[in-house]
Formats: C-alpha cells, structure tokens, sequence
C-alpha cells in the first residue's frame, strides 16, 4: 500500500484558495466575520506550523520529560480556554475546572495508551497526539457544559429563589442543572458516534489511511479513540461540575449565582 504523498508549499498555498471563495461568499452575503475569518486562519496556520516544529525535535529527540511538558502545556492552555470563558464563576469552581480537565485527560491518555494499545506512556509518537485529540474533546464539552449550567441558572434565578424560599435544598435545585448541562455536553459526541463509516470518515482514521496503515487497524483505532473520547467528556464535566456546583451556596444554604 503507498504511503502518504507529500505536498510542497506551493502546492499547499493552492488551499489557499478555497478561504478566498469563503470570503468571497461572506463578503456577498453582508456577513461581518471577515476579519474573524482571517485571524482564525492565520493563528491556526502559525499554532499549527510551531507544533509541527517542535513534534519533529521531539520525535527526533524522544524523551520523557518532553511528553511531560508537551502534555502539561497542552492541558494549561485548555484549562485557560474553559476559564477565559467563564469569567464569572468563582476561584473554587474554577480550581474544580482546571482539576478535572487535567485528571481525567491523563487517566483517559494513560489509559488507551499504556493498557489498550500497549505502549509506554511516554511515547510521544502515540501519546502527544492522542493527548490532543483527548483534552481537545474535553475543552470542547466543557466549555458547553458550562455555558448551558451558567445560561440555564441565569434563566431561572427567579425560579430558583423561590424554591429555595420554600424550603427546597440547594443541592436539589442545582442537580438537575448539572444534569442537563453534562447531556449537553455529551450529545455531540455522540451526534458524530452515530454518523461515522456511514456519513463521514473521522479524522484520525483518514490519517492513518492517508499514511498506508490498513483500514481495518484504521477503524479499530478510530472506534477506540471515539469510545476515550466520550469516557473524557463524560468525566471532565462530570467532576468540573459535581465538585464546582457545590461552591455554588454557602452554610446557610444560600446561592450565589
């Protein structure tokens, strides 16, 4: 089976084009993200040129430490996202955040790559990228967890002052907030679950395809790695939310949103 075929620049500034055709449509549909446009593609074209520089000095040069790093920055820079999003929540819901999103992205990676595929856990040519796929999925859903606990609470403080006016516990108020954001969080997930092979071929079993790996391999990595994904969000929102909606009301049972 060939390998995958390599593209020089010029070839790849040819995907260049395509944005133009975007901008164009944007541009005649009075649609004002242009600018937006054009910053996203330019930080993710340099982001994505600077991690492939230093994933080639790392594989080049493979090392514990450099998985370490490569992975604690990884999940620092996801937990500031989440945070810088979520402004208004308090120092111990916003520890609660950062915890989660670490803890349960490590034991997802250690996890798929130590026991299922049976690698050392500081292989960087398997745990970098599966760490980003991983703590990537996890930002994601916690980012919209969160935003649907915040707007649902915001929504209903009326109603949620006159259940506690009656006597109604705090933490039976907020549970089903929990519970609806952690659903909010896992549908899409697993809205692309029932898609894939059928509508759309993932990513990662792209790659592998694209890089002559055999497809069955392709799909049973693809299956595995969906099956981490959701176990990631699942956990990550789940704990951010069950330990950080109890900072949420004080002894005297009084919330504070």
């Amino acid at each position: 089976m060939m390998g995958v075929v390599e593209i020089n620049l010029a070839q790849f500034a040819l995907i260049y084009v395509l944005l133009l055709v975007v901008l164009f449509i944007m541009k005649k549909s009075k649609i004002n993200q242009s600018k937006l446009l054009v910053v996203a593609s330019f930080r993710m074209t340099v982001q994505l040129v600077l991690a492939g520089l230093v994933l080639t000095y790392i594989l080049e040069n493979p090392h514990p430490l450099f998985t370490v790093a490569y992975i604690i920055a990884m999940t620092t820079f996801a937990t500031i996202r989440v945070l810088n999003q979520n402004k208004e929540l308090n120092k111990k819901f916003k520890l609660a955040i950062g915890l989660s999103l670490a803890g349960s992205g490590t034991l997802i990676v250690f996890f798929f790559v130590q026991i299922v595929v049976g690698m050392d856990f500081f292989n960087p040519q398997y745990t970098i990228p599966l760490s980003g796929m991983i703590f990537g999925n996890a930002m994601t859903g916690l980012s919209l967890a969160l935003k649907s606990f915040n707007e649902n609470l915001k929504a209903q403080r009326s109603r949620v002052e006159s259940l506690l006016y009656l006597g109604v516990t705090p933490k039976k108020i907020l549970l089903p907030f929990v519970n609806n954001a952690l659903e909010t969080a896992l549908v899409p997930t697993m809205n692309r679950m029932m898609g894939m092979g059928i509508i759309s071929l993932p990513g990662m079993m792209t790659g592998q395809i694209l890089s002559g790996t055999l497809p069955m391999t392709a799909i049973l990595y693809q299956i595995a790695i969906m099956i981490a994904i959701t176990a990631v969000v699942c956990l990550a929102v789940f704990a951010a939310l069950i330990f950080g909606y109890k900072t949420l009301y004080n002894d005297r049972n009084q919330i504070t949103i």
